[in-house]
């Protein structure tokens, strides 16, 4: 099994496919590291050298930022414009979509489950 960036990547996809299982890493990067490395996209890696394998994990450490540090760097961007108070931290902080999406019917998964208000239906007369 393939470890690259601290990532366990599936052995009997293509290589071009197993990239993208790497935090930071989409379609068009693994393409690009792929034509760096000079490594066919369509092999799969479990076929891959071990040669292949570090020259991937070279190009990957060299010239990409991934995982955890990645992950960091979003972060302390998305705390830097709550402390800014800037509309787009502003959105995070109150959990909502914060690229200007509509919030009156869905953004469900933002806002989380629906919660009914209760006490707006008026009650019916009762008979006596």
């Amino acid at each position: 099994m393939a470890r690259i960036a601290g990532v366990n990547i599936p052995t009997d996809k293509q290589v071009q496919i197993a990239l993208t299982y790497i935090y930071g890493i989409g379609p068009h990067f693994a393409a690009e590291i792929l034509k760096a490395t000079k490594i066919e996209p369509t092999a799969r890696v479990k076929d891959l050298s071990e040669n292949d394998v570090q020259a991937i994990r070279d190009e990957i450490n060299n010239n990409y930022t991934v995982e955890g540090e990645l992950q960091r760097v979003v972060t302390s961007n998305i705390k830097r414009l709550k402390e800014i108070k800037a509309y787009r931290g502003l959105r995070h902080t109150a959990g909502l979509p914060s690229h200007g999406q509509n919030t009156r019917t869905n953004a469900r998964t933002r806002r989380g489950k629906k919660t009914t208000v209760g006490g707006t239906k008026k009650k019916a007369p009762s008979k006596t």
